[in-house]
């Protein structure tokens, strides 16, 4: 997908987003302009506060964690969650992780720890956890992401097989000036600073001896913020052009993946879940039907793709309907054939009637089996927590309490009528 939390929820379930409304993200609840193209409207307590509609990860879906747990793993998630910030059955350790650490919700301050603002709360709340329990700790969130792996990775023995999920927030916003390379921009810095913690991370599993029987997967959630970096694509993150929703690759598995070699078969994020369940020699069996594929022939032993089609985006979503099929990739009313033109400069939609009729067809026969919303009437309260996790936010502690207030203190107190410290909804889908 093109976007963080609907790619999370994806391979978390190898299900489309949609199936789950994971195609919307938590915080778009708390903001009007998303709501209203919901059909909802900003929801307030009974104190008459406004406040956030409560949605998450359904509890009912099966995870990777949960099938991984299942096979025998040690599973464990450092890093962005963005699958529920609130309710206790959203939260990790619940959905199949032994292990937590990390931010719950979109974009954590890499200094501070919190989350700028909680729609239609206009003020930061505090965001970093162990295990589920708020954690004070000092220094950059890239490192200390890389130091806690290594922790974790330190504890692993060849006797028990581990899945370690480490979604840095890194090179997401906002833009923190890391302690070192002065001499790079922000965001080159910042992006180093990535670089250095993977390669901890890469490390730790070589130190441990563990290296030969571990795969390591490099890869990211979505397309870049600035379309000038998707080049040759076209398009940029929160799009279903191919610099929105097409992201690079590395795998490391000594005696199975050949140094050098690649695989351009068909894959979606969605089917790492069938492909590492079947690698653990866990079960696919469950309530929900997946759509996922298992990728191991394709990218171990040379095999074509199962995979013929990508299902971007059904009717109901934030971005526009869009379907990949071979080689032609329909967006709306626009028909690329990504195979003689990767770069989606020309529209071939009039040139191909017969295979927009077939694509749209599709597209409104998988788009019918989204499931109802409903009215979403669960409501965050307090309106502005100052921890997130409902039972984290309990009884906060002082030095909690003192370093929030501070942050907020240094927060605009007013905002011109109109002006959010979110950015409003995406304008009608591309036609």
């Amino acid at each position: 997908h093109s976007v963080c939390s609907p790619t999370r929820a994806a391979f978390m379930t190898g299900r489309y987003a949609f199936r789950s409304w994971m195609d919307w993200r938590t915080e778009d609840f708390g903001k009007p302009s998303y709501l209203a193209k919901l059909g909802l409207t900003l929801a307030h307590n009974e104190r008459g506060e406004p406040t956030r509609r409560i949605h998450g990860l359904d509890a009912g879906e099966r995870t990777i964690g949960d099938a991984l747990k299942e096979a025998g793993y040690f599973t464990a998630l450092v890093g962005k969650w963005h699958l529920g910030e609130w309710l206790k059955e959203h939260l990790p350790m619940q959905r199949g992780f032994m292990h937590q650490y990390g931010h719950y919700a979109w974009g954590i301050d890499y200094d501070t720890y919190t989350i700028e603002h909680n729609a239609p709360a206009r003020f930061a709340v505090y965001d970093w956890h162990r295990n589920e329990k708020p954690l004070q700790e000092e220094g950059y969130a890239t490192d200390l992401f890389a130091a806690e792996a290594e922790r974790v990775i330190a504890k692993q023995t060849k006797d028990k097989p581990f899945f370690l999920y480490v979604p840095f927030n890194a090179v997401h916003g906002p833009l923190n000036k890391p302690p070192r390379y002065p001499g790079l921009d922000v965001r080159s810095a910042m992006l180093k600073c990535m670089d250095d913690a993977v390669g901890r991370i890469v490390s730790a599993i070589d130190k441990q001896g563990l290296k030969e029987n571990t795969l390591v997967i490099f890869t990211n959630d979505n397309g870049p913020v600035l379309e000038e970096m998707s080049k040759p694509y076209r398009g940029a993150k929160n799009t279903t052009f191919e610099g929105g929703v097409r992201v690079p690759c590395v795998m490391r598995w000594p005696g199975k993946t050949k140094p050098g070699s690649s695989a351009d078969g068909l894959m979606f994020v969605s089917d790492w879940f069938a492909t590492f369940v079947k690698l653990a020699g866990g079960s696919l069996k469950q309530d929900h039907p997946l759509d996922a594929h298992d990728m191991s022939e394709m990218i171990f032993n040379g095999k074509s793709s199962p995979r013929t089609e990508i299902v971007f985006e059904v009717s109901g979503s934030e971005r526009t309907p869009t379907i990949r099929s071979g080689d032609f990739k329909l967006m709306g009313d626009l028909l690329y054939n990504l195979v003689n033109d990767p770069s989606e400069k020309e529209d071939i939609a009039a040139k191909h009637p017969d295979v927009v009729a077939k694509l749209k067809a599709r597209l409104e026969e998988v788009g019918k089996q989204r499931p109802p919303l409903g009215d979403k009437p669960l409501l965050m309260d307090p309106p502005l927590p100052y921890i997130y996790g409902i039972d984290e936010n309990k009884e906060p502690a002082a030095w909690l309490v003192k370093h929030v207030k501070a942050i907020r203190a240094k927060q605009p107190q007013e905002w011109a009528p109109g002006k959010t410290p979110w950015p409003q909804a995406p304008k009608a889908p591309v036609k």
